[in-house]
């Protein structure tokens, strides 16, 4: 099993930036792909951008060019980089990974974005 710990979530201006970490512990050499979501008020869980262990990414269609991921396996950490922020941003953001078969969460880091 693994457990995720978000952290860098926070208050920002729009137009700004914030990065956000995210560390696994745990039985971490069985995880597979890794991602992060995000939850607005009110919306469903949404996919924001995935990275598989050999470092291929992907992104939701509205968010290309504003979000980077990466990942440092070394050190079992994920990053999403969000850059020209909106307030339709705003939401909570999730971490994810997939563990054999199975997906982990971790509790999410609240990220508001001011107009």
């Amino acid at each position: 099993q693994v457990q995720l710990v978000e952290s860098g979530g926070g208050l920002v201006q729009a137009g700004g930036s914030l990065r956000l970490s995210c560390g696994a512990s745990g039985d971490v050499t069985r995880i597979n792909n890794m991602a992060w979501y995000r939850q607005a008020p009110g919306k469903q869980r949404e996919l924001v951008a995935t990275i598989t262990s050999d470092g291929s990414t992907n992104y939701a269609d509205s968010l290309k060019g504003r979000f980077t991921i990466s990942r440092d396996k070394g050190k079992s950490m994920v990053y999403l980089e969000m850059n020209n922020l909106k307030p339709e941003d705003t939401g909570v953001y999730y971490c994810n990974c997939k563990w054999m078969m199975w997906d982990y969460w971790g509790q999410g880091t609240q990220v508001t974005v001011s107009s």
